[in-house]
């Protein structure tokens, strides 16, 4: 695949980039990634695409200043525009394949990340007016953000039909997380009580659980996009993002004696079939990581 040919389909490239992927976030951030690629690209007409090349692109993104993890992200989006053009027929599989080589950048470490402790998370459940129906949506939203530790696109698509008893206790079921893997996650009991206080307000008996309010304080559709979620959990936490409360689940139930697998389960991340399969792992229902968060709110 020669300059020009990239250069001239850069918007077909990035539609077949975002076609690749199924999260709406990853879809955003590999378009920009190719976006920029192919501005980079623009004045070397004449050249290949190939390993080299990509090469010294990720060379500059590293000597430009970005985070390690910002650049092995863009190398990912090129990594997967190589694959996906060689698919198409756009690119000859050798060329795909040496570029898919490509190293990123090894990150020692971890990051900390941010989280709230337990009086600041019940300082946050407090700020949301419960004598408005935006007040009991967003205190709802925000207790399912910390109290089942789901991420925005998860609470964001969460229906009524996804809140049933198990084992004597309310639970999310059959959540569908990051790669289609499918989760049950326990809900605390004052969480509950708050979804229905909402619910009840708003009249929802079915579908989408969090639905726009318009200034008028009405119901004014029938679902949340992930964006909305973000921008209400920044209404009251303007440093905080809602991946920041998930992490505050994990500190919590942590904190309070739940074990790392049950931890592991409910959040859905990817090493719990790992875990499972090694320790033969199954999930408690009767004694799972919410229940261990300490959270006490005033009715």
């Amino acid at each position: 695949m020669s300059l020009p040919v990239l250069v001239d389909s850069g918007d077909a490239l990035i539609q077949l980039v975002a076609d690749a992927v199924t999260s709406p976030a990853t879809q955003r951030a590999y378009a920009r990634a190719i976006r920029d690629f192919l501005s980079w690209y623009a004045p070397q007409r004449g050249k290949r695409l190939s390993k080299r090349l990509v090469q010294r692109y990720a060379q500059e993104l590293r000597k430009s200043g970005l985070s390690p993890a910002n650049v092995n992200q863009r190398l990912s989006a090129i990594r997967t525009l190589a694959r996906e053009a060689a698919d198409n027929d756009l690119l000859d599989d050798r060329t795909a394949a040496a570029v898919g080589r490509v190293r990123g950048i090894r990150q020692e470490g971890q990051r900390v990340g941010k989280w709230l402790t337990l009086s600041e998370t019940e300082s946050l459940l407090s700020q949301p007016d419960r004598h408005t129906l935006a007040g009991k949506r967003d205190r709802a939203l925000l207790a399912v953000l910390v109290g089942c530790g789901l991420r925005r696109r998860e609470v964001a698509t969460l229906t009524l039909e996804h809140v049933q008893q198990r084992d004597g206790r309310w639970v999310l079921v059959d959540l569908v997380g990051k790669r289609g893997r499918v989760r049950s996650v326990p809900m605390p009991a004052w969480c509950k009580a708050l979804l229905d206080e909402w619910t009840r307000a708003a009249g929802i008996r079915s579908g989408r659980l969090f639905r726009p309010v318009n200034k008028g304080d009405r119901l004014a559709g029938e679902s949340l996009s992930a964006e909305a979620v973000y921008r209400i959990v920044r209404r009251y936490a303007p440093d905080l993002a809602p991946h920041d409360l998930r992490r505050t689940h994990a500190q919590l139930a942590r904190k309070g004696g739940a074990p790392l697998e049950q931890i592991q389960i409910a959040l859905g991340h990817s090493s719990v079939q790992t875990t499972e399969r090694y320790l033969g792992t199954k999930q408690d229902f009767q004694d799972a990581p919410c229940d261990r968060l300490g959270i006490r709110l005033e009715r």
